[in-house]
């Protein structure tokens, strides 16, 4: 569910209090008609599609207003969960090798796109940085696509955005902090499902045209049902052909929802059926899924990463989101685990760290309790992640961009790189409550090789961004995949 669920905010000293939560993951927007200032009209202009509600895939669990990040152990013994620190997450992903190298995305810029954005961002950064010894990135530009309205801490669609955001800049950088970042923000209406997606296409499509990124990082879908019908997807793609043919890497969130896809927008009704996420879903895109990281304070891995699935925590459906398109067909870079996708497009491709019992800390200062840190995860903290380690393989490319690097990546697993890191433990079935009952969507479960849960499995980064730009060079990035008339079955 979208769950509107009571989050204890902790002073320094102070006893816990409740306050309700402003989960961005139960938040659902649309985008206006575009009226871009500081973009020319790209030239090809995607149709409206009505009645679609675009999700940021993010969960927050806690807020301890303090100037200093909770520990784990605080964590365990006030939220009963885990969370980390940056120094925690590059260590999980054995960053270091890279940034003694020099390889930290330096000269590469990640490019972040979300609604509203988040007033205090650059304070907040700042923080961040001050607070886990990083860097301040070379360049921290905000494009405002569209008259962006503004920010209302009492709107839970404008707070919700505003964490959104700070996840995504924060832990973007951490991963690469060389690299330059790039947050456009587009402008949306508080009414929801009138245009959908096209002003974040027209954005991407700018981003593209002028050439202002190497990776797009995406923490936002929704369900391919949504849409009403595949032509209204396939209306909407023209910001990731420009990318395939630009050379430009898209990411996106696989989704929370495990199996399940939210009907409405604060994600209270999900359809009775197993559905996947778009863009995630889109052959030209690579979907990035969630794992658990179980590490000690060192950032040292206490247990092998497993499928992210905190359903049970969180009292609905929370788990990395995977399974077959209904819409795309299989892409060339599957035919190799076709047994496991069939004839569709199966997500996800890569995963990283998103489990909520394994958070990963922000801070923020712009929500209506005050400044501090939130323990916070969703895929939503897997994708920008991984385009902290794109950018890497880009710098080491000779700052040249990999573009489109599925088909690397299923031939790396098939080649059994080591820079893929099978997770074979864990599933993404959900239950939620319909009509007073029980509903449960069996999953899929993790396994060697690719699944529907953490697709090719996670990355050990020093090995993987070497493997990737290899195999770039090797097998191309050339993809072929059909597209259906019609909704494919549902399973």
């Amino acid at each position: 569910m979208g769950i509107r669920r009571r989050v204890p905010v902790l002073g320094a000293l102070a006893a816990p209090v409740s306050l309700v939560a402003l989960v961005a993951g139960g938040l659902a927007w649309a985008v206006p008609t575009q009226a871009a200032s500081q973009a020319a009209t790209p030239a090809r202009r995607p149709t409206r599609a009505p009645g679609v509600v675009v999700h940021p895939e993010i969960r927050q669990f806690g807020f301890v207003r303090s100037t200093q990040p909770p520990t784990e152990q605080y964590c365990e013994a006030n939220f009963g969960i885990l969370c980390y620190g940056a120094p925690q997450v590059e260590t999980a992903y054995d960053e270091q090798p890279l940034f003694r190298r020099g390889l930290s995305g330096r000269g590469e810029t990640i490019v972040i796109v979300d609604s509203f954005g988040a007033p205090t961002i650059r304070h907040d950064l700042a923080v961040f940085d001050r607070t886990y010894g990083l860097t301040p990135p070379p360049q921290f530009t905000i494009l405002k696509y569209g008259p962006v309205p503004a920010y209302t801490p009492s709107t839970p669609t404008a707070t919700g955005w505003a964490e959104e955001t700070t996840l995504d800049v924060e832990w973007s950088h951490a991963m690469a902090p060389g690299a330059r970042i790039l947050l456009v923000e587009t402008a949306t209406a508080e009414t929801v499902g009138v245009t959908g997606f096209p002003t974040i296409v027209n954005a991407e499509n700018y981003v593209v045209s002028h050439h202002l990124g190497a990776v797009i990082s995406q923490s936002f879908g929704t369900g391919e049902a949504t849409f009403g019908s595949p032509a209204t997807i396939l209306q909407l793609r023209s910001a990731y052909e420009a990318a395939y043919r630009s050379g430009v890497t898209v990411l996106a969130a696989s989704g929370d929802t495990g199996v399940a896809a939210a009907v409405t927008v604060t994600k209270v009704h999900y359809f009775g059926f197993r559905d996947v996420g778009w863009p995630a879903s889109d052959p030209l895109v690579t979907a990035v899924g969630g794992t658990q990281l179980t590490l000690n304070t060192r950032g040292r891995r206490l247990a092998p990463d497993r499928a992210w699935n905190d359903t049970t925590l969180l009292g609905g459906p929370a788990a990395s989101s995977g399974g077959l398109s209904s819409v795309f067909t299989r892409p060339s870079y599957q035919n190799g685990v076709s047994a496991t996708v069939g004839g569709r497009r199966g997500v996800p491709d890569i995963s990283m760290s998103a489990s909520v019992s394994g958070a990963v800390n922000i801070y923020i200062s712009g929500l209506p309790f005050g400044a501090g840190w939130a323990p916070i995860g969703g895929t939503s903290e897997a994708t920008p992640l991984f385009a902290g380690i794109v950018a890497i393989a880009d710098q080491l490319n000779n700052h040249q961009p990999l573009g489109m690097i599925d088909p690397a990546l299923y031939a790396m697993e098939a080649a059994g790189d080591p820079g893929i890191v099978p997770v074979t433990t864990g599933n993404n079935s959900v239950w939620f409550t319909t009509g007073g009952k029980i509903v449960t969507l069996p999953g899929y479960s993790a396994g060697p090789g690719y699944n529907l849960v953490t697709g090719l499995g996670t990355v050990t980064a020093p090995r993987f961004v070497y493997e990737l730009v290899q195999t770039v060079h090797r097998v191309g990035t050339s993809v072929t995949y059909g597209t259906s008339p019609t909704f494919l079955p549902h399973e």
